[in-house]
């Protein structure tokens, strides 16, 4: 039985870094396979904690980066411009996420038709979107005003309705606001830093105490399968949206929401 319980803590470890950084919420794709293969999680907290996989794996791909900008802080003014940029953006979602944890965890992690709906409602918002003949202004996520910061983390706050997806939202709202494509999902992965490691330790602070040994070997196996994943996205994905756009992403929210509603409709999602 152990076997059978890894064999899908790493299934879905995969699937949280595949689809972490694209606007397709990682959250709902975890949710919704969880509950087709009867995964159990106290509290829900496999599903926040592999987390910490993604997050470190933006820090593998950009440590470099980083280390660059902090080094730069004491006497750059634009290391701490971007610092602040961050940290802007990344306070309305931290405030909001520990306002409505009990909601969240509770409520809207246990509605599958609302995580469904977000999906489909979702994708059809980044289509919108992404065929508007927007004209960017800003194209260094490095270099955004901090209005524009503030704006993007409001955006992410809608993230707290799984299947709205956090990267979705943060990209929406910075290309509604002159961002380009490119550092539209650049700025996500820098504000997906604090925003995820926020949620793990707020999770793990709530349901450490429910959490056996073999929830922790879960959680191991999901957090190494959710990095490697999320080295492969991260590397991949600022060159595609480039030259690509959001379409595909889109496309693939709607299938996966009708997909959930058939699932619901037949049995397999209670």
């Amino acid at each position: 039985m152990d076997i059978i319980l890894w064999l899908e803590s790493l299934f879905l470890g995969m699937l949280e870094g595949l689809t972490e950084f694209i606007p397709v919420s990682s959250t709902a794709h975890l949710l919704l396979a969880a509950d087709i293969l009867d995964f159990q999680s106290p509290g829900r907290s496999f599903e926040v904690l592999i987390q910490l996989g993604s997050i470190l794996a933006i820090v593998t791909v950009y440590c470099g980066k980083l280390w660059h900008i902090a080094a730069a802080v004491p006497h750059s003014p634009a290391a701490r411009h971007f610092v602040l940029g961050v940290v802007l953006a990344f306070l309305p979602a931290a405030i909001v996420g520990a306002g409505l944890h009990g909601l969240i965890k509770t409520v809207f992690f246990e509605s599958p038709r609302l995580i469904c709906s977000s999906l489909i409602l979702g994708g059809i918002v980044l289509l919108l979107v992404d065929k508007l003949p927007l004209k960017p202004h800003y194209d260094s996520a490095y270099r955004y005003p901090l209005w524009l910061c503030l704006v993007i983390g409001c955006f992410q706050c809608l993230a707290v309705i799984p299947g709205v997806s956090r990267s979705g939202s943060t990209i929406i709202g910075a290309l509604l606001c002159g961002a380009d494509k490119r550092s539209a999902a650049e700025f996500s992965f820098f504000l997906a830093m604090p925003t995820m490691l926020g949620a793990f330790t707020f999770d793990l602070y709530k349901n450490h105490a429910a959490l056996s040994v073999n929830d922790g070997v879960s959680i191991a196996l999901g957090f190494i399968a959710a990095f490697l994943a999320g080295i492969f996205v991260v590397r991949r994905l600022l060159h595609y949206v480039a030259g690509h756009g959001y379409a595909v992403f889109a496309w693939w929210r709607i299938i996966v929401g009708l997909s959930g509603f058939a699932a619901l409709n037949s049995g397999f999602i209670a």
